[in-house]
Order: structure tokens, then C-alpha cells, then sequence
């Protein structure tokens, strides 16, 4: 699959986390697995602050407002097979050395996940 197809499996992925279609797990376990695309690691980052935010998003509709405009934003840049601006990439790297993408259900992505996991 070539970047271009990845970032639009992805953008697809993030309006269905945010129509309700899927939640958060399902669409991070659907994402392309072994990406170094900075621009998926980062919307994969977005989708794991939206889970962990969810009491945030239900105490302040602002907030809720500002964070779903964010995630379309990915989204429609994404589907358009761009990178993600520079500033969105790189807030998330100050923080986080790679993405824990899922690796795949068979023994090869598992045992790529446990290695990731002892960061060997």
C-alpha cells in the first residue's frame, strides 16, 4: 500500500471514530501497520489523546468542538495524500519517540509488538 493509500485508510478511519462507526481501538488496530509516516504516527497520536480526553469532551463542549475540528482537519489533509503540517508532527515527537501502532494479529506482528515493547 503506498503512502498516499495509507493516509486515506487513515483519514477514512478518523471520521469513523468520529460518526460513532468505530471507536478508537478498532480504528488504531486498523491502522497500517510498520508505518514511519510521521504524518500517521501523529494521527494516531491525535486518536489516543481523543480516547483519553473522553471526560474532558463531556465536561466542556468547547473543547469537544476544538478537538473534532482538529481530528477533520487530520482528516481532510490526510485524504488530500499530504503531510501533516510540520508544528502537528512535531508536537507529538517532543513526546513520543514512535508510534505504538499495532503490528498485525499473527505471530509475526505479536512478536514485532513485544519487541516494540522492550523497545529492543
Amino acid at each position: 500500500m503506498s503512502d498516499i493509500e495509507e493516509r486515506k485508510k487513515v483519514a477514512q478511519l478518523i471520521r469513523s471514530v468520529l460518526t460513532g462507526k468505530l471507536c478508537v481501538r478498532e480504528a488504531i488496530n486498523q491502522f497500517p501497520h510498520n508505518s514511519e509516516d510521521e504524518s500517521i504516527q501523529a494521527s494516531y497520536h491525535a486518536l489516543v489523546h481523543f480516547e483519553a480526553d473522553e471526560d474532558l469532551r463531556c465536561r466542556d463542549i468547547l473543547y469537544k468542538e476544538e478537538q473534532d475540528s482538529y481530528l477533520i482537519m487530520l482528516a481532510e489533509t490526510l485524504d488530500r495524500g499530504e503531510d501533516l503540517p510540520f508544528n502537528i508532527i512535531n508536537s507529538y515527537k517532543e513526546f513520543y519517540k514512535s508510534a505504538n501502532i499495532p503490528n498485525g494479529s499473527d505471530w509475526k506482528g505479536k512478536l514485532k509488538s513485544f519487541f516494540k515493547m522492550l523497545n529492543v
